[in-house]
């Protein structure tokens, strides 16, 4: 997920395009609303804010975060759908916004569509965490675990359609183990059901959780990553853990409804860069477990329908579905 990007070339699209001063000079003229499709302290959530942090120094306007939980990130998609392509609504999303669809007979929208893709944000490892009742330290000796009382151990999610969901309905089909799948609407409380061991394990997007793993509340299993992550350097890759089969990572960008026109697109991609190049930002995001990654609204799109297309088999494969 790499990308050169020139924010002196946009700058000159920019200058060169009819009417772009104009709309430029107009835009934000109030305060903006990123919405976030789950909970706060989620990953979406916590890229979100840093990026909203800049924009709104950057703009002179405040961008204010709209947490809309529900339906694995479904109903924040669908508010983004329905709002007005004026630049006032963008949102931050990751892989939910495409998975949901396909979870679904009735498709509420179609993610390719029905949107304008701005920038690739990040991207980061997906983690394994344990309950400390759980007290195996490789992943075959989980899935050995799992085997010996099938159907006992259960895995926790942000919703169904969630990239959490889809992670650890994954590691369950790679280890071809019998789990029960608990989902959550409130992130807070599947962090505290591992705490109490009411939920085995959960596949969590790195920057969810970092803090807690760092603080030693919750233990890490393996990352999903080929590399160890920078925040967590002594946890290691699922490879290491026993189990190379699995590979598991997240990704998140900005989006806004269909129609927004081409100069804010444009704006807001170059913004996006600029954000992302800053070493105090760049640090912030590291830090929380995530790469920051940007390029332009089409790299994000062809991203997007890339991964759309690699998603539609494997869910199909796994039998995710909505229940």
């Amino acid at each position: 997920m790499k990308a050169t990007f020139s924010i002196t070339a946009v700058s000159l699209v920019l200058a060169l395009a009819p009417g772009a001063a104009s709309a430029q000079a107009k835009w934000p003229s109030k305060p903006v609303r990123m919405i976030v499709p789950f909970t706060p302290g989620a990953a979406s959530d916590v890229l979100g804010r840093i990026v909203a942090q800049r924009f709104s120094e950057i703009w002179g306007q405040q961008v204010v975060i709209d947490n809309r939980p529900g339906a694995g990130g479904l109903i924040g998609s669908e508010l983004t759908r329905q709002a007005a392509p004026d630049g006032y609504t963008l949102a931050m999303v990751g892989q939910p916004h495409l998975s949901n669809v396909l979870l679904r007979e009735d498709k509420p929208y179609d993610p390719l569509k029905d949107f304008t893709a701005i920038s690739f944000v990040a991207s980061n490892p997906n983690v394994i965490v344990l309950a400390r009742t759980v007290t195996v330290k490789t992943i075959p000796e989980l899935i050995a675990l799992a085997n010996a009382r099938p159907g006992a151990l259960n895995y926790g999610s942000a919703g169904v359609g969630s990239s959490s969901h889809l992670a650890g309905a994954l590691f369950a089909s790679k280890a071809r183990i019998d789990v029960v799948h608990v989902p959550f609407r409130i992130g807070a409380d599947s962090r505290s059901a591992l705490i109490a061991g009411t939920i085995h394990y959960y596949v969590y997007p790195l920057p969810a959780i970092v803090g807690m793993i760092k603080a030693g509340t919750l233990r890490a299993l393996a990352v999903g990553s080929p590399k160890r992550a920078e925040a967590l350097p002594d946890v290691p890759t699922s490879a290491e853990a026993g189990f190379g089969e699995y590979r598991s990572e997240s990704w998140f960008g900005l989006i806004a409804p269909r129609g927004l026109p081409r100069q804010l697109v444009m704006r807001i991609n170059a913004d996006t860069a600029k954000v992302l190049q800053e070493p105090a930002t760049r640090e912030k995001i590291v830090q929380q477990g995530a790469t920051p990654g940007f390029g332009s609204p089409e790299h994000f799109d062809k991203m997007q329908r890339d991964e759309f297309n690699e998603l539609a088999p494997l869910i199909k494969q796994i039998g995710m579905k909505v229940q």
